[in-house]
């Protein structure tokens, strides 16, 4: 059995988002959930566990759209069903990225 082991509060976060690993292209994927600690994604598209990359997305702050780009690492990489589920930990958010995602988790 696996056992969960983000940290953190969590909340559900379905939008479109990319996924841009160091040295690599572009590639789609969907947010799952969300934390101040990292991310969980679904993509077509396999990424390589302990990778560096970025990635972006959009969610709506105080009723605004805004774009939120954060550096990480792929902390897990899982093929289930017909994608792949991603778990992406955060490196130091700068001080908009941490202020937008407080704002969401309220």
């Amino acid at each position: 059995m696996l056992v969960d082991s983000r940290q953190g509060a969590r909340k559900i976060l379905r939008v479109r988002a990319m996924i841009l690993m160091d040295g690599g292209s572009p590639m789609g994927a969907r947010t799952f959930d969300l934390g101040l600690a990292g991310i969980s994604l679904t993509s077509e598209h396999k990424v390589n566990v302990g990778a560096s990359g970025q990635v972006l997305f959009e969610m709506l702050v105080d009723g605004k759209p805004q774009i939120v780009t954060t550096r990480g690492k792929v902390n897990h990489c899982i093929f289930s069903g017909d994608e792949f589920k991603i778990g992406f930990v955060f490196a130091p958010l700068d001080n908009e990225a941490a202020g937008a995602i407080t704002k969401f988790m309220r």
